[in-house]
């Protein structure tokens, strides 16, 4: 079953394996920008794909769910920051402590940025729910990989839950 990342008429059908490739390179380029509450509720947006955690085939979201804003300086702002995550995570921004090589994760970016660029974000005031709330923000940062986490729903970041190979 795939796991699906929605915007606007665009989607994105993920893997339990591409999901984890392509949440993990967007998780540490997200880390590494967030300085504003907003980036924060991303963050934790993005913590809660986390499979290992969440459980496989149980994540996913919608750009149409995001709180982007309730002005439009605002909606613009996080569009903007999300795409500067983007940005930095086609880098391979930090890819090395992965320990693996995420294979395709470079071409989920690509269709995830050309997602997040189509997308016009609406006014946030009616939206039911879903993205995390500034009190959800994931402000916990692991002190052993510099990841920030969703403390304290879980113990550590992504790489902390990753399961051990024997």
């Amino acid at each position: 079953m795939g796991k699906v990342f929605g915007g606007g008429e665009q989607s994105l059908c993920l893997s339990n394996g591409g999901t984890e490739a392509f949440i993990d390179v967007l998780m540490l380029a997200v880390s590494d920008l967030a300085d504003d509450v907003w980036d924060y509720r991303f963050a934790a947006l993005l913590t809660l794909q986390d499979q290992n955690v969440m459980g496989r085939g149980a994540v996913g979201f919608d750009l149409q769910d995001i709180a982007w804003g309730a002005t439009p300086r605002r909606r613009a702002r996080s569009k903007e920051f999300v795409l500067r995550a983007t940005a930095l995570a086609l880098s391979r921004h930090r890819w090395s402590e992965l320990g693996y090589v995420p294979s395709f994760a470079q071409d989920y970016l690509y269709q995830f940025t050309a997602m997040v660029e189509s997308f016009v974000p609406a006014d946030d005031t009616h939206l039911a729910g879903g993205f995390p709330g500034p009190e959800e923000r994931a402000m916990a940062s692991c002190p052993q990989h510099r990841i920030l986490s969703a403390l304290p729903h879980w113990d550590g970041c992504f790489l902390c839950t990753k399961p051990r190979q024997s």
